[in-house]
């Protein structure tokens, strides 16, 4: 299989089901803003994180690809019939529970922080901002996504502002507050 099919020569691409949209389609920029996402949470894995977070933010990366792929299926064509792609109330309770378990080890927010720390925890503090904009951008879709992703994308914005904090915790960098 070629990576290059020259389909979207035109300014046009797929959605799953086979309905050619523009590429500036809401649903497309929608999903690429989780595929940027995807790729900021790749980028601070590169940086060597510690095993729990990194498994974590694994399991996310495959978490945002199903999210993709709901987003990718406007008439739930494809995504319904493939198990991975599904994401439930479970994966929101997993996120809510990682923010609880890692507030543990950080001291009480008393300020507004200013993003930076390590390079992982800037990258974190980059995904939760691509995180917030690819919920901006879901919220306009029509028809309106499941409930359930909106839920996921808050709660994961929520995970990655914590997650940055404790990297750079982790790391001995402390907060900049504002």
């Amino acid at each position: 299989m070629k990576i290059y099919t020259r389909t979207g020569d035109a300014g046009q691409t797929s959605l799953f089901g086979g309905t050619r949209v523009p590429k500036h389609d809401p649903r497309v920029d929608a999903y690429g803003e989780v595929d940027e996402l995807n790729a900021w949470l790749g980028f601070a894995r590169a940086s060597r994180l510690d095993p729990d977070l990194d498994a974590a933010l694994v399991h996310i990366q495959r978490d945002l690809f199903a999210l993709g792929a709901q987003l990718a299926d406007p008439s739930d064509a494809v995504a319904s019939r493939v198990a991975k792609t599904a994401l439930g109330d479970a994966d929101v309770e997993r996120l809510e529970g990682l923010i609880d378990r890692l507030e543990g080890e950080l001291p009480p927010l008393r300020r507004f922080i200013l993003a930076g720390g390590t390079p992982a925890g800037a990258a974190l503090h980059v995904g939760r901002t691509v995180c917030r904009r690819a919920e901006r951008r879901i919220t306009a879709l029509e028809p309106a996504v499941d409930a359930l992703l909106l839920r996921y994308v808050n709660r994961l914005s929520d995970l990655l502002f914590v997650l940055a904090r404790v990297v750079n915790h982790r790391g001995g960098v402390p907060e900049t507050e504002w």
